[in-house]
């Protein structure tokens, strides 16, 4: 599995990267998913994201995992009470919120902490980055990031606080790479990418319900003729021109199913598409997206 330097941190971190949304929400046994943690380390992966609000997912990969600590870079986030007395972005809620991280993640400290998609008017105020910088300091975290997207990453990104950015890239969400991937990029910001793949939505046949609903649409218009091809080859196409976009650095996938995880590895390993391919992409982008086509969070 290639490996990039995070930014301006000492990571050097797989291109693709476990995202733990799964491991809290899909109902999967906590054995299967342990077994899907330890098989992904040995095939590579050294990045795991979580949060504080995907369901039961830091404790299930504190049990999976833990005990293999110094085999991966451990990254969560913090915002959303989830179960604690005080609102969203109160500063003791955060304080709290970390020490439980810690807690579940069975860890004294993780490698990043990440704002979990505030506002730009919280941003501003400074309290919000002020916790997580005395959470650096008291060594409960190595570094700090923002996960989130449109105005408010671009303000993340030129802030100057933050020595990653988690945002929303793919075939179905361009904005970032004319708003703030350039300006991350000559900061040396670690970027690390959501939603890579823009969940797979246009294997679904009917309109879905849910939040992947917006990828839907917009890839209905977008008619893409490499989505026509396999499933493999789609998914390979999708997967690699994110990680071929200057100043990504690792992008997100997450999964409850045995053997996924290795199958989207090996997907990895024609290489970065070519520069026609990735020019096609953004062209039928720029022709077709609309104004409101903005980052999906």
């Amino acid at each position: 599995m290639e490996k990039r330097q995070l930014g301006k941190t000492d990571m050097h971190v797989s291109a693709l990267g476990f995202g733990g949304s799964e491991t809290g929400f899909s109902g999967t046994d906590s054995s299967i998913m342990a077994a899907i943690l330890n098989e992904a380390l040995d095939a590579g992966l050294n990045v795991i994201d979580t949060a504080e609000c995907y369901g039961t997912g830091e404790e299930t990969v504190g049990k999976a995992v833990s005990h293999r600590r110094k085999d991966y870079y451990l990254f969560t986030k913090c915002g959303h009470a989830a179960g604690l007395s005080l609102p969203d972005w109160d500063t003791k809620m955060l304080e709290q919120s970390i020490e439980r991280s810690l807690k579940r993640l069975q860890t004294d400290c993780v490698d990043l902490i990440q704002l979990h998609s505030c506002s730009e008017d919280i941003l501003r105020q400074g309290d919000v980055i002020d916790v997580l910088q005395r959470a650096q300091s008291a060594g409960k975290t190595r570094y700090i990031g923002y996960s989130g997207d449109r105005e408010n990453a671009v303000y993340a990104v030129e802030c100057g606080a933050f020595d990653t950015i988690q945002t929303s890239i793919s075939i179905a969400d361009q904005q970032a790479i004319t708003t703030h991937l350039p300006t991350a990029a000559t900061n040396n910001i670690g970027i690390i990418v959501k939603r890579p793949i823009a969940n797979a939505i246009w294997l679904t046949e009917s309109d879905p319900n849910d939040y992947c609903r917006t990828y839907w649409e917009r890839l209905k218009e977008l008619d893409y003729d490499f989505l026509k091809e396999n499933v493999s080859s789609a998914i390979s196409t999708a997967l690699r021109f994110t990680l071929s976009l200057p100043g990504v650095h690792t992008a997100i996938v997450g999964t409850a199913k045995p053997g996924r995880w290795t199958q989207n590895a090996k997907l990895l390993e024609t290489g970065p598409l070519s520069s026609e391919i990735i020019q096609s992409i953004q062209t039928r982008w720029n022709t077709i997206a609309k104004p409101d086509w903005t980052g999906q969070t």
